[in-house]
């Protein structure tokens, strides 16, 4: 994402040179990635994990739905589950 950035900064710096307006543009891109962007805290952490869990009692809820879901997927597909059993198993 950075190198996307980045790349398109330097694009429109140089469009900018026959047209000002270009240059608001690739500052507006600047900011932009600085507020949404990556590292930024409005984004998710990688992985998928979600948010970090404000309390344990929050930590303790996911899981327990977690192991809800899981339970149901093992009793409406007993032969995949038996199956993927099997895969990590090896």
């Amino acid at each position: 994402m950075r190198g996307i950035v980045s790349t398109g900064t330097v694009v429109l710096v140089i469009l900018g040179f026959g047209n000002h307006t270009w240059w608001l543009a690739a500052g507006a891109l600047l900011y932009l990635y600085a507020k949404y962007g990556r590292g930024s805290p409005a984004t998710p952490p990688a992985g998928g994990a979600g948010p970090v869990p404000d309390s344990y009692r929050a930590y303790r809820e996911r899981r327990d739905r977690q192991a809800k879901w899981e339970r149901r997927y093992r009793r409406e597909r007993p032969f995949e589950s038996r199956r993927q059993a099997r895969g990590k198993s090896r």
